[in-house]
C-alpha cells in the first residue's frame, strides 16, 4: 500500500508542479466564457449590408415599398425587445442599472443587419439587360472605391402573380441579404394575400406583431402549479455533471495514458517494475491522476460557484437544494468513480503497449467512438429520460456514468440506479483484473501493438 501511495504522490506533483497543468486547468473555464461572449461580440459587431433595391418591370411594382414595411415592422419588433431586456436587466440587478445604458447595450445586439440605400445614377439609369448587369457587377466589384460600393443589389420580380428576386452580393458565401429578402417576401406576400381575401391590412400587421403568453404548469413542478426555473435546474444540473464527467474522463484517461507511454518508452517502468508489483504501479497511476483530476474538478467547481453566488445568489442557493435533494450529489460521486475508474485503467493498459502516440492510434479509435456515443444522447436523456433508447443505453456499463448522471435528477425507477450502479462496478472491477494482467505484460514485453496481441495480454497470455 506504501509504494502505491508513493506511485500516486509522484504522478500527481509530476504535473501539479507544471506550467502547463494549471494554464490547461484554466482553459476550460475561459474557453466556456469565451464561447458564451464571442457570438455576442460577432453579432454585434457585424456589418450592415448596404442594399439597392431595384422593380424589376411594372409586375413588380409595389414590392419594393412592401419589402420596407417587412424591414420597418422587424425594426420595431427589435426595439421592442430590446426594451423588455433592458427592463428585466434592470429589475434583476434592482434598479441599479440605468435604463437607457441597459436599452442601448441590447438594442446594439439587435441592430438591423440590412439598410436600403438609393439606387446609384449609374444603375437607375442602365437599360434592363447586359447593361443593368455590367453596372451591378461593377458597383460590386473590388474595382468600386470601397465607399461608393454596394454590397447587394435586389431585382424584385413577380411571376405567376407571385413575388420573387434575383439577389447580387459582392461575397458569394454571404447569404444574409439573400435570407432577408427571402423572409420579407414571404411576409409581403401573406399580407398580399390576405388583402386580396378582403382583411383590413392593419389586421394583418398586428397579427403578426402577436406574441402569446404562453405559461407551463406541473403537478410535479416545485410549487405544484407554474413551472418556474427552479423545476428546470435539475435538468441542467444533470447535462452538467454528465459532460462534466465526460470531460475529466477524457483529461485524466488521456494524461495516464501519456503518462505510462512515455514512461514505457524511456524504460523508466521496468524501473518501477523491479521495485513494485503492477497492480501497485497501476494502482498507483490510477490514484494519483485521479488526485489530478479531482483538483481540477474542486477548481472547476470553486470558480463556478464563486462566480454564480456572486451574480446570482438565488440560483446558487437552488442549484445547491438540487444537489442535496434525495442524494443527488452522491449519486453524482459514485458514477463519477465508477466511469473514471473504468476507462482510466483501459487507457493505462494501451499505454503499456505504447511507445509513440501513432502506436496508440490503433486502439484509441474505437475508444473514443465509444465515447462519443453517450455525448450524442445526453440531450434525449434530459428531455426524454425515460426513453425506450435511452433506458437501454443506460444498462451499458461503459455509457451508464455519463447518461445516467443525466437521467439521475428526474427521479428514475430505484431498481435502474441500483442496477447500473452494480453493472457499472462490477464492470470496473472486471477492467481493473483484465487491465492488471495487460498492463504487466505490456510494461515487459516489445511486442507489435495490435488488438490480438492487447486482448492475448489481457486473458493473461502475455505473461
Amino acid at each position: 500500500m506504501k509504494r502505491t501511495l508513493l506511485i500516486a504522490r509522484r504522478e500527481f506533483l509530476a504535473y501539479v508542479r507544471t506550467v502547463g497543468f494549471w494554464l490547461s486547468l484554466l482553459s476550460l473555464p475561459v474557453f466556456g466564457l469565451l464561447g458564451g461572449v464571442i457570438p455576442l461580440l460577432v453579432k454585434s459587431s457585424e456589418p450592415v449590408r448596404e442594399v439597392v433595391l431595384i422593380e424589376d418591370g411594372p409586375q413588380a411594382a409595389g414590392l419594393a415599398k412592401a419589402v420596407q414595411d417587412v424591414m420597418a415592422a422587424d425594426a420595431e419588433r427589435r426595439a421592442q425587445r430590446a426594451a423588455d431586456a433592458a427592463e428585466k436587466a434592470q429589475a434583476s440587478a434592482g434598479g441599479a442599472v440605468d435604463s437607457k445604458a441597459a436599452r442601448d447595450a441590447v438594442a446594439s445586439l439587435t441592430k438591423e443587419r440590412v439598410r436600403i440605400v438609393p439606387a446609384p445614377a449609374r444603375l437607375a439609369s442602365a437599360t434592363p439587360g447586359p447593361a443593368q448587369d455590367a453596372a451591378v457587377r461593377r458597383l460590386l466589384g473590388e474595382e468600386t472605391p470601397k465607399a461608393q460600393r454596394l454590397d447587394a443589389v435586389v431585382f424584385l420580380t413577380r411571376e405567376g402573380g407571385k413575388p420573387g428576386a434575383r439577389v447580387w452580393t459582392a461575397k458569394a458565401s454571404d447569404s444574409t441579404v439573400e435570407d432577408f429578402v427571402r423572409d420579407s417576401l414571404r411576409s409581403a406576400n401573406r399580407r398580399q394575400v390576405f388583402q386580396d381575401a378582403g382583411i383590413d391590412p392593419a389586421v394583418v400587421v398586428e397579427t403578426d406583431r402577436f406574441k402569446a403568453d404562453v405559461k407551463a404548469f406541473s403537478p410535479r413542478s416545485a410549487s405544484g402549479g407554474a413551472v418556474s426555473m427552479r423545476d428546470r435546474l435539475p435538468g441542467i444540473v444533470g447535462f452538467g455533471a454528465a459532460f462534466l464527467l465526460w470531460s475529466l474522463v477524457i483529461t485524466g484517461a488521456s494524461i495516464l495514458l501519456n503518462s505510462v507511454m512515455e514512461e514505457k518508452s524511456n524504460k523508466i517502468l521496468e524501473v518501477l517494475l523491479s521495485s513494485a508489483s503492477a497492480t501497485e504501479i497501476l494502482a498507483g497511476k490510477v490514484l494519483g491522476v485521479a488526485m489530478l483530476t479531482l483538483t481540477v474538478l474542486l477548481v472547476w467547481s470553486g470558480l463556478g460557484a464563486f462566480g454564480l453566488i456572486s451574480a446570482k445568489p438565488e440560483i446558487a442557493a437552488d442549484v445547491a437544494a438540487v444537489l442535496l435533494h434525495n442524494g443527488l450529489i452522491f449519486y453524482f460521486l459514485a458514477y463519477m468513480v465508477g466511469g473514471y475508474l473504468m476507462f482510466a485503467v483501459l487507457f493505462a493498459a494501451i499505454g503499456a503497449f505504447c511507445e509513440t502516440p501513432r502506436d496508440a492510434q490503433a486502439l484509441m479509435g474505437p475508444i473514443m467512438m465509444v465515447l462519443v456515443v453517450p455525448l450524442l444522447v445526453l440531450q434525449m436523456a434530459i428531455q426524454t429520460p425515460d426513453a425506450p433508447v435511452v433506458r437501454i443505453l443506460s444498462w451499458i456499463p461503459f455509457f451508464t456514468p455519463f447518461l445516467m448522471s443525466a437521467r439521475v435528477p428526474s427521479d428514475p425507477p430505484m431498481i435502474e440506479i441500483v442496477g447500473t450502479l452494480a453493472g457499472m462496478f462490477v464492470t470496473a472491477l472486471l477492467m481493473v483484473w483484465l487491465a492488471g494482467r495487460a498492463f504487466r505484460a505490456g510494461a515487459l514485453s516489445d511486442v507489435k501493438l495490435s488488438w490480438k496481441t492487447f486482448a492475448n495480454a489481457m486473458r493473461g497470455g502475455g505473461n
